[in-house]
């Protein structure tokens, strides 16, 4: 996971409820507004975060075994 562990813009704790909006979302096939809803996320700078993120850790680990 490289999810930051807080919002750049406010400075909450986000990335203890990655799993929960990343399974809901893209594993339930959830709406990500009705999830971040539910989740208690109201700051549009906190659900930037979750929208906006790109997990990329898989694609890193790859190039250093090349």
């Amino acid at each position: 996971m490289m999810m930051p562990v807080r919002c750049f813009t406010c400075g909450a704790v986000v990335a203890d409820r990655w799993e929960e909006y990343d399974k809901r979302v893209n594993v339930e096939h959830e709406d990500s507004a009705k999830v971040l809803d539910d989740m208690g996320i109201k700051r549009y700078c906190c659900r930037r975060m979750f929208i906006s993120n790109v997990e990329l850790i898989d694609e890193f680990m790859e190039m250093g075994r090349k």
